[in-house]
């Protein structure tokens, strides 16, 4: 078999089998087939397509190149989430103590933050002494004896898509669906999820930025869920502003526990219930969607899931107060509002340039070595189809540093349209794909 006539094939437009894929990924990761082989082949891919099954065998290849995690221990069906990512995306942080206050197994392995999006990691370390860093068997006693465990990954998961992201980012083949569909779903697989619920995100802050793409990548990770024996939901939401009002990552978790007290934003609070919900049902607990999120409205209103997260916290060595006294979590030495400038109603706000707004105060990193300031970022305090008057507060910005500050305020003001007309509420959740 030669990588030749495997590139050769795909370009044609012809189907390729286990046998030929797994030669390519194995190949790769071991060395023998160079880069430039493989930005063909990725190429070829990004113009001819890969159907159901193509895409299935690609993404089980891309999770047996490393570690394979074994939640056996686990007892329960484990159902996962995952978020493609978004400006204010909390819902990690209210959704898995939540999920697990209705009874659920929640094992989340998460990420560090990279660029404007927030990592739950980053977010659950401005809680003081959280240690996210856990010991595998750690991990699984916790799940066990507590419903819930958060933790980095760790270990040498996916190391094929590692590599061959890194080639598609610098190749111009980041944009194929299979390989995205691909990409994200090796990840999930190898972290061992019995099923798995996507929130695939859509609009200007988001990676898929029309909806017609977002349902196309969602449609292929279902696919691929279904063609390897998992129990899947892809729910479609909205990108088109900030999920909440908080973007930086002490102040996402002050919010996260307004939201398991009941307080929290509209938007924020209904995408947990939606998304916990469909959790609940592809863990068997509650056929019936309707039932699984009454019962996590109650949770929200009885205090049991605001007590599972400080359960949660305290088995990971964190200062469990902070769920009644936000004082203890990082707070920036300053604050500043971001003020309308003109009358009318917001029409628009730009997810992407409030997310850059709060990385220019020290939210995000703009590389990996990058050090983050866990208690700056920014309070919206005005969503879309709000009435604003001339000087009405937009947002409120918490920084430690003043020298990016009039860059952070003007990418914020630059977020906003505000016009005459009156503009109506953007929707939620777009479709359910199963």
């Amino acid at each position: 078999m030669r990588a030749y006539d495997i590139i050769y094939k795909k370009r044609e437009g012809q189907k390729l089998t286990k046998d030929e894929l797994e030669f390519l990924i194995k190949g790769y990761v071991e060395g023998d087939i160079p880069d430039y082989q493989m930005s063909a082949w990725a190429m070829a891919v990004y113009f001819q397509g890969m159907d159901a099954e193509e895409t299935a065998d690609l993404t089980m290849l891309m999770a047996e190149s490393g570690d394979m995690i074994d939640l056996s221990p686990i007892k329960g069906i484990k159902v996962d989430k995952h978020s493609t990512g978004g400006v204010g995306d909390t819902t990690t942080l209210v959704l898995a103590p939540l999920a697990a206050s209705a009874g659920i197994p929640v094992a989340k392995m998460s990420g560090r933050g990279l660029g404007h999006t927030g990592g739950t990691i980053d977010k659950l370390e401005s809680i003081p002494n959280f240690n996210t860093s856990l010991s595998r068997d750690k991990f699984f006693d916790n799940v066990n004896q507590h419903g819930v465990s958060v933790m980095g990954q760790t270990g040498n998961l996916t190391p094929a898509d590692k590599k061959l992201y890194a080639l598609r980012d610098v190749t111009a083949t980041v944009e194929s669906i299979p390989l995205i569909a691909s990409s994200i779903m090796s990840k999930k697989l190898a972290g061992g999820a019995d099923a798995i619920v996507l929130d695939v995100k859509t609009g200007n802050g988001a990676f898929m930025k029309d909806f017609d793409s977002a349902k196309k990548l969602a449609e292929a990770m279902v696919a691929i869920g279904k063609n390897l024996g998992r129990n899947i939901a892809a729910y479609i939401t909205d990108m088109n502003q900030p999920l909440g009002n908080a973007v930086g990552n002490a102040l996402e978790v002050k919010e996260a526990i307004q939201t398991l007290k009941g307080q929290g934003p509209e938007d924020l609070t209904e995408l947990c219930v939606e998304l916990g919900a469909a959790m609940l049902q592809l863990a068997g607990e509650f056929e019936d969607l309707e039932k699984g999120k009454e019962v996590l409205r109650e949770n929200l209103k009885n205090g049991k899931a605001l007590a599972k997260f400080a359960e949660m916290i305290r088995a990971q060595g964190g200062n469990a107060e902070v769920v009644e006294d936000l004082s203890l979590l990082p707070t920036a030495a300053d604050t500043v509002e971001v003020k309308a400038e003109k009358a009318g109603y917001i029409s628009e706000i730009k997810a992407l340039d409030v997310g850059l707004a709060a990385m220019i105060l020290g939210a995000g990193r703009e590389n990996k070595e990058s050090k983050i300031d866990l208690a700056v970022g920014l309070e919206l305090k005005k969503k879309k189809a709000d009435r604003v008057e001339v000087g009405d507060a937009l947002a409120l910005l918490h920084y430690n540093e003043s020298k990016n500050l009039e860059e952070a305020k003007a990418k914020l003001l630059s977020a906003f349209t505000i016009t005459e007309a009156k503009t109506k509420k953007n929707k939620l959740l777009y479709e359910i794909i199963k």
